[in-house]
């Protein structure tokens, strides 16, 4: 777990003061203790603070392309990340180190902002581009990861958790009229809303951009059940397997780590079944 921050702006000549930034990543220290940073230009603060899992030593963040024309802060892990580097490796990129974060500034060199459908893994990162001065924040397929923004004085402000957000002296606290209502009705709030006014949170399986021209949120993943649905009846006995090799490929890829493996037990089927599986591919 790592936490991610970071102030746009484009349209406001206010100018971005680098030390709410500072106070944005102290609300993110409980996240990623190992190691903070910052990536400072004219239109854009990143920062992450890093919780180090993969590669220790040169992994630290922001990370950038060789020409450093792209910057990225990230928060998760990309479980095919060894073999995305083979492939970027052929194509010519070079890697200044072993982590998945650089794998993802490489990819998007290939690909922009699809490379994210090449990405097996939990995540919600920042992209700068300055070549396009165009700012690109994703999350991952399934939300695991979160991601909250606001504008503000025309200012994009995003960041891992709301009282990071929060630590904006801009950012006001007004509690949302329909959030609060949707809150004592299903017991959460829906995204995109939060339970304060003008604070988002980004989509699963959803990217931002923001640029010059504003704001603007694209969905490019969407859970369909159609494919299953279609399917012809098939033995139980066929699902037990699939269910059963399915497993056991998701856990083994997230085994993959630079420090020692633990896993959270609630006394249920669910968590069971996942140590059970680490004890069996586990060394």
């Amino acid at each position: 777990m790592c936490g991610i921050c970071g102030i746009g702006e484009f349209r406001s000549k206010l100018g971005i003061d680098e030390s709410i930034v500072q106070k944005m990543l102290a609300c993110l220290h409980h996240r990623g203790p190992d190691d903070k940073g910052t990536f400072v230009s004219q239109s854009i603060v990143l920062g992450p603070s890093r919780l180090a899992i993969i590669d220790l030593t040169t992994g630290r963040m922001p990370i950038c392309n060789e020409d450093k024309t792209i910057w990225i802060v990230f928060n998760g892990e990309i479980y095919n990340f060894r073999a995305l580097r083979e492939y970027l490796l052929k194509k010519g990129h070079q890697f200044s180190t072993y982590s998945d974060t650089e794998v993802i500034v490489h990819l998007y060199e290939e690909f922009g902002v699809e490379c994210v459908q090449h990405l097996n893994g939990i995540f919600a990162f920042a992209i700068w581009d300055s070549r396009q001065q165009k700012l690109y924040v994703a999350r991952d397929r399934m939300g695991i990861k979160p991601l909250y923004y606001t504008e503000v004085d025309g200012q994009l402000i995003f960041a891992s958790e709301m009282k990071a957000l929060l630590a904006h002296p801009k950012v006001k606290r007004d509690i949302d009229p329909i959030s609060l209502n949707e809150y004592l009705s299903f017991e959460y709030v829906p995204s995109p809303r939060t339970i304060i006014t003008n604070v988002s949170r980004l989509p699963s399986g959803s990217w931002l951009t923001y640029s010059e021209v504003g704001l603007q949120v694209i969905r490019y993943y969407q859970l369909s059940l159609a494919r299953s649905e279609m399917q012809p009846p098939v033995d139980w006995r066929d699902y037990t397997a699939l269910l059963d090799a399915k497993l056991r490929e998701s856990i083994k890829q997230e085994l993959v780590s630079d420090v020692p493996v633990g896993v959270l037990l609630s006394g249920g089927i669910d968590s069971s079944v996942v140590a059970s599986y680490m004890a069996e591919l586990s060394p």
